[in-house]
């Protein structure tokens, strides 16, 4: 039986989605690789910054990146001396950040409305083909216009 596509949302701050982009690479959960591993070639991935910069308190709130899944391998990466996190490699899309605060009412795997935040506390989810094609259409509209 053929697994049907799979859509996700990863969590990181703005600066290190910027890095991924440049190298067509995700990583996701402080380098963790049992969430990487759970995504198959051909699913779908959007990032979701909550702020610019990891360790300052500049809120972004934006979707920053957009792209799909390029092959089955989860690899680790010798970042520095004492961090080896896992990655993958991605094609991205050529897209724009945006918002969510427009985007909350609508979209199905935030439950609670009033503490929206709360799912990208988990750093990595699966969400539905309709919440990812509501925020694939917003990221993606600048280049078809």
């Amino acid at each position: 039986m053929e697994r049907k596509t799979k859509y996700w949302i990863l969590v990181a701050s703005k600066d290190h989605v910027k890095n991924g982009l440049s190298e067509s690479f995700a990583q996701a959960c402080h380098g963790k690789s049992a969430p990487l591993k759970r995504m198959k070639k051909d699913d779908f991935i959007i990032y979701y910054s909550s702020k610019q910069t990891i360790d300052k308190p500049d809120k972004c709130q934006e979707f920053t990146a957009i792209g799909t899944v390029a092959d089955d391998e989860t690899y680790s990466f010798q970042q520095s001396v004492d961090f080896c996190p896992s990655r993958r490699n991605i094609d991205y899309f050529k897209s724009e950040a945006i918002s969510i605060l427009p985007l909350i009412n609508d979209l199905d795997f935030i439950q609670n409305k009033k503490s929206w935040g709360y799912p990208f506390r988990f750093g990595f989810f699966e969400i539905n083909q309709h919440d990812f094609e509501l925020i694939s259409q917003q990221m993606l509209k600048q280049m078809y216009v």
